[in-house]
């Protein structure tokens, strides 16, 4: 940027004293020719840091997923291919469902098996109750009989037992219904089980994106452990565009802020943004927990700066940028808004300067 205000100037003085020969070059127009720039440039550059902050490195970045499958298998089919769009539901890759289907089928049958144990057990309870009422009644029947002197006590006692033996079956009954229905509960979550593995057997893009580090073929036996990743997904429906300044340049940016970057993969071109957020943290300001006091010494360490994510805006809303794109760019605050005509000359005078030198190459 003093580059290109330099530049201007030195348009201007050529112009002035040598060209058009306006005004004298002697000691006193040289020493104000050789002051104006610097103490011009100090203050306009002071004041544009503040209000329209430029950020010398923007990146774009993207989630990258580590694919483990979730069940472990023979791979049958990868139908796609590395580097290459892919929509959001798409099939990565699939896995022999034979020994899950086989398990979904043993889960069911085990369910069905122990539902009818529980319809069995609850008819036998059913048949038994009357049978135990009319047992009740004829003890109770026996018993006053007997308390009469009227009936015989070996009936009263065969009454009873009969009573006995009917209840004993009827709490058998009772007992094979809840182991049925303990069964039930266990097979339907044996069942949930199997189903969700045999849905792991296709797995499919979470986003739109597309895969690097396509480490599986068809035949492959892929595992499902979670640091034996058989490709990486980049998502590309929501990147992170960071723009990186200085701590006291950011006094007075905020949320919604307008902002321009241009990047390196598209010369020339200003892509308009607004300012999402600000991270406020780096690695300096870390604070390890553990059992150390932290270290005081006076190392210099080199300044962090401070990411802000930018979203893309307007009708650059679609414009893809790969992760791992770099360019410049520069916020616009609220203050002092004339300044920001300077720094959008700038701007797009970098931009094109970019855009001159990939020609070039």
């Amino acid at each position: 940027m003093e580059i290109i205000l330099l530049g201007i100037y030195s348009f201007f003085v050529w112009l002035i004293f040598f060209k058009k020969k306006w005004l004298p070059w002697n000691i006193t127009s040289q020493v104000i020719v050789v002051t104006i720039p610097i103490i011009m440039l100090a203050i306009i550059i002071l004041f544009m840091n503040i209000v329209a902050p430029s950020a010398g490195e923007v990146r774009a970045m993207n989630y990258v997923i580590p694919v483990v499958p979730r069940v472990t298998g023979q791979v049958t089919e990868v139908p796609i291919e590395p580097n290459r769009p892919i929509k959001k539901g798409d099939v990565l890759f699939k896995i022999d469902p034979v020994p899950f289907e086989a398990a979904v089928k043993a889960a069911e049958a085990t369910r069905r098996g122990a539902e009818d144990q529980r319809k069995n057990a609850a008819s036998k309870k059913a048949a038994l109750t009357p049978r135990i009422d009319l047992a009740k009644k004829r003890v109770e029947q026996f018993t006053a009989l007997s308390a009469t002197g009227a009936g015989r006590r070996a009936d009263l006692e065969q009454a009873q037992s009969d009573l006995g033996n009917l209840e004993s079956e009827f709490l058998a009954a009772d007992a094979t219904e809840s182991q049925a229905r303990a069964q039930i509960a266990k097979s339907e979550a044996e069942l949930i089980n199997a189903q969700f593995d045999l849905e792991g057997c296709v797995h499919r893009a979470p986003s739109n994106g597309r895969v690097a580090n396509l480490a599986l073929q068809p035949g492959v036996r892929a595992t499902q452990f979670a640091t034996m990743s058989v490709m990486s997904f980049i998502e590309e429906d929501d990147p992170w565009v960071l723009a990186f300044f200085r701590q006291n340049e950011l006094r007075y940016v905020e949320p919604g802020n307008e902002a321009e970057i241009f990047m390196e993969v598209y010369p020339g071109r200003i892509i308009k943004c607004k300012v999402d957020s600000i991270l406020w943290a780096t690695a300096q300001g870390q604070m390890p927990i553990s059992g150390n006091l932290p270290n005081t010494a006076p190392i210099a360490a080199p300044e962090q700066r401070i990411a802000v994510r930018l979203l893309v805006d307007g009708k650059d809303k679609g414009v893809f940028l790969a992760a791992g794109a770099r360019g410049h760019g520069a916020i616009y605050t609220e203050h002092v808004k004339f300044l920001h005509i300077i720094r959008k000359v700038f701007v797009r005078v970098s931009a094109k300067l970019d855009w001159f030198v990939a020609k070039l190459h």
